[in-house]
């Protein structure tokens, strides 16, 4: 009878500690947790979507394609990096393609985006940066190198009816420097960079 009795015991403490932990650390910290954030930093807490006109247009942290309905690049914008991440910048599978720099298939799949990336933006093979024929370990890198948006500047100009001195002047407003002056390499924002492309038309 004692022992049945120190049993019975011993798993109500141990439901009690389950349930006092649930409730402190699954409810009561993440509540705690979601409104400091949404009080110090709410912008960053919630995606950090980028707006236009109070329409949620995409997030400065995830990629997006800028391509007709058949996955064509569109001329008039600014193109992103190639993404591994499902069929493109899924945000529900990130992941880099996983192949080697020997792999056969990556290889394949490089020349011939840098055969594309030339033609669509008249230029030669050689003068297309790594970041144009490469996707990002995560499959949703944002950014582009300013190489790869200074490549793009006469396309887009010539397809926007703009000078491409002011497509140029624009591209060089939106360089992102290193992180903390030394960490990573100079990037741009693609999304932030053709939505200030349409603003300078309008």
């Amino acid at each position: 009878m004692s022992s049945t009795r120190t049993t019975v015991r011993t798993h109500w403490v141990a439901v009690r500690a389950m349930l006092i932990f649930t409730a402190v650390l699954g409810i009561a910290y993440a509540v705690v947790v979601t409104g400091i954030g949404q009080l110090v930093l709410p912008a960053q807490a919630n995606g950090s979507q980028v707006t236009v006109d109070g329409e949620v247009v995409g997030s400065s942290l995830i990629g997006q394609s800028f391509t007709d309905a058949d996955g064509n690049p569109l001329p008039e914008w600014f193109q992103s990096r190639p993404s591994a991440a499902g069929d493109g910048y899924d945000g529900g599978a990130s992941s880099g393609s996983n192949h080697g720099p020997e792999n056969a298939d990556l290889i394949a799949a490089i020349e011939e985006r840098k055969v594309q990336v030339a033609e669509f933006n008249r230029v030669s093979e050689a003068d297309v940066p790594p970041d144009a024929v490469t996707a990002s370990g995560s499959g949703l890198d944002p950014h582009i190198s300013p190489d790869y948006a200074r490549l793009q500047v006469s396309r887009v100009a010539e397809a926007r009816g703009l000078p491409e001195s002011e497509v140029a002047d624009l591209v060089e407003s939106r360089i992102q420097a290193r992180d903390l002056g030394y960490l990573g390499e100079p990037t741009v924002n693609v999304l932030q960079l053709n939505l200030a492309l349409a603003g300078l038309e309008g």
